[in-house]
């Protein structure tokens, strides 16, 4: 299982490409893996034939974990030998499907060493029972596609990440009938109890004399239909359990700042990129002159690092989040970052993010005010030592203070900068200090 990212720990095999027994090339797919932060499919790094296959389809292991064995022979039963207890002990955190999720998936074609049963491989073909991995359900989710409707081009007709793009391009998505089936069962509910037959107003009620007037009960309330539930899905949990991991871990605390954004909007508007590459830029220049931010915190261990490699937060909707990261960020220009910035977005959101795309972050930012939030308390992305959120730009009448000493209020576009930092690596001081040189960087823009 390669490592995907600093924070990543473990990962899910969501798909084999490949059976024992099959000769491979150098660098051809031999699995599909999906983790809190991508998903992405692992290449051989020899050629030769499968000899083994140590980890079942849909299990959970280590970054670590040998996943196959690849030999120069004809290969051996999948799991069979003195390396089948290793990949038992590997596979000791699997994750098995919950009692109440829907069969989905076609019969695992013999991969693994679990052959389908007869009646599963007579009907496997059929959409409703034809296995997808956890990113393609995602994308077809998020564009209502109808994934019987796209012919796979994986083993057995499996429909791969790359078919389900190709069909959204070729525009036939727009065509096709949105097909999504619930994994929840809703508790059944009552039917509402029939109303009382009303009595005419002018029909005099009868009485005995001597015999108390009876009170008719009002009609019950019609019953609340029961909500669906279920578990939070694999990406979902593992996103909680690094953020709590960060917040039982990091001595957390946030400091804010006001920026005057007068000068990055009429800039912005003649370069044609978003606000967002104007503070890149000034977060990184503020780094270059106070590195004690530009660090991670492992342990005891404290590393100060001499490039910026910018991590910038992209929402994936309901699917959570990821943090593509800049490599050597301080190279770039505004524009340059302003491409960056839009390239990675469009790869995250389309699931075509690489491994090394999510590697090595040293600082993050996280841009909510996009949504039109004014203020937030971001969460630091172990192991840096700080991340800075940006908030949206709001006009608002403030007091402005002329070269003479006048002061005068005028309307201007104003946002919130937030740094949430860990207070085991610095200190207050430092923290505004740094909030400070964004500050100034960002109100004293300028284009040549």
């Amino acid at each position: 299982m390669p490592q995907m990212g600093v924070s990543v720990a473990e990962g899910t095999v969501v798909g084999w490409r490949v059976e024992v027994g099959d000769r491979i090339e150098v660098d051809q797919t031999i699995c599909e893996i999906s983790t809190d932060k991508i998903d992405t499919e692992v290449p051989a790094p020899i050629g030769g034939v499968v000899a083994e296959i140590l980890v079942p389809l849909d299990t959970t292991v280590s970054v670590g974990t040998v996943l196959a064995r690849i030999g120069s022979g004809s290969g051996a039963a999948a799991g069979a030998g003195p390396e089948a207890p290793r990949a038992e002990a590997a596979a000791k955190n699997t994750q098995p499907p919950h009692d109440d999720a829907p069969e989905s998936g076609s019969r695992r074609d013999g991969r693994n060493g679990s052959a389908a049963s007869p009646a599963s491989a007579g009907a496997g073909a059929g959409a409703d029972r034809r296995r997808y991995s956890p990113v393609v359900q995602r994308i077809a989710g998020e564009h209502g596609i109808d994934l019987s409707q796209i012919e796979g081009t994986g083993r057995g007709g499996r429909v791969r990440k790359q078919d389900v793009l190709a069909y959204l391009e070729e525009g036939a998505a727009e065509e096709a009938p949105l097909h999504i089936e619930s994994p929840y069962r809703p508790e059944s509910v009552a039917p509402a109890a029939p109303p009382l037959p009303a009595t005419a107003p002018d029909s005099p009620t009868p009485t005995v004399p001597g015999t108390p007037p009876v009170r008719v009960a009002p009609p019950p309330e019609a019953p609340v239909p029961a909500a669906e539930g279920g578990q939070l899905s694999r990406m979902r949990r593992q996103i909680g359990e690094h953020m709590k991991r960060s917040l039982d871990t990091a001595a957390h605390c946030t400091t804010w700042i006001e920026v005057d954004m007068s000068r990055v909007e009429a800039a912005r508007t003649r370069l044609r990129v978003t606000a967002l590459a104007f503070v890149a830029r000034a977060v990184i220049d503020a780094l270059r002159e106070h590195p004690a931010l530009n660090a991670w915190l492992e342990g005891e261990r404290y590393t100060q690092h001499t490039d910026v490699n910018l991590g910038i937060a992209v929402s994936l909707g309901e699917d959570g989040l990821i943090v593509p990261v800049i490599p050597r960020a301080h190279e770039l220009s505004v524009e340059g970052l302003a491409a960056r910035i839009k390239d990675l977005a469009r790869r995250a959101r389309a699931r075509e993010l690489t491994p090394d795309d999510v590697r090595g972050g040293t600082f993050t930012i996280t841009n909510p005010g996009q949504y039109g939030s004014i203020m937030a308390t971001p969460i630091i992305n172990l192991p840096q030592v700080g991340i800075l959120d940006f908030e949206a730009v709001v006009k608002r009448a403030v007091v402005i203070t002329d070269g003479a000493g006048n002061d005068s209020i005028a309307i201007r576009p104003m946002t919130i900068l937030g740094l949430s930092w860990d207070h085991r690596a610095l200190d207050g001081a430092l923290a505004a200090q740094f909030l400070a040189t964004v500050k100034r960087h960002l109100e004293g823009v300028t284009i040549s």
